[in-house]
């Protein structure tokens, strides 16, 4: 099992990979697009792209308050997150592009180097060091980029989530499964299986009677 400590280096990486890539998909989208369905009922593609800016600004406010010596919220309560995600959603793609470019340039400078004390910092997520902040944001970033561009034409699909990213996904939603039920006793491609337990629909349907998942581990609701 690797620790949180272990998988900075590369979910620093990704995660800064990922939001590339999400920023240049958003680019090529019109205004229309964003306002319609995402993956996620309920929610237009604007949504998951606020609640996505969102999630990121919670996590650099904890990178921040942790460079300060302080432990914050992650959000003041559930009902200002679920307005700020609401008044969000309406954003033009030029809006959208501009928070989250901005978002984008401030986590550059708020995340510590690897190696740095300050990972292991306290902060208001989960009740665990700040390098739980980053591994949320990793998770958040890569799942909901698919969730915001599925029916796009900048569509991508859970190939975009790398060996790294399946097997911590695979560990950190292991909880979801009933007692004495394994991951490596869901039968399936490792992505497949993944994308399952995130309550996501796999590219190709997994074999056999799947159980009952249990809820995201998650001390904020997630979609």
């Amino acid at each position: 099992m690797s620790t949180s400590t272990d998988q900075i280096p590369h979910a620093l990486a990704d995660s800064t990979a990922g939001l590339d890539a999400l920023l240049a998909a958003v680019g090529q989208l019109t205004d229309e697009a964003l306002a319609g369905p995402s993956a996620l009922e309920g929610w237009t593609r604007g949504h998951v792209l606020s609640h996505i800016a969102g999630v990121g600004g919670a996590m650099l406010r904890q990178a921040q308050a942790a460079a300060r010596g302080e432990v914050v919220p992650v959000y003041g309560s559930q009902d200002t997150r679920n307005a700020e995600i609401e008044a969000g959603s309406g954003r033009t793609a030029v809006e959208h592009l501009a928070v989250l470019e901005g978002l984008r340039d401030e986590m550059a400078q708020a995340w510590p180097e690897p190696g740095s004390p300050l990972w292991d910092a306290p902060s208001g997520y989960r009740g665990g060091p700040l390098s739980g902040c980053l591994l949320g944001w990793w998770r958040e970033l890569r799942i909901h980029s698919v969730d915001a561009l599925a029916g796009t034409l900048q569509e991508v699909g859970y190939e975009t989530w790398d060996d790294a990213l399946g097997a911590h996904l695979r560990e950190f939603l292991a909880i979801r499964l009933p007692a004495g039920v394994a991951v490596d006793d869901v039968e399936g491609d490792p992505r497949d299986v993944t994308a399952w337990l995130a309550g996501r629909v796999p590219a190709t349907p997994l074999a056999g009677d799947l159980p009952e998942l249990g809820p995201w581990p998650s001390a904020v609701p997630a979609r």
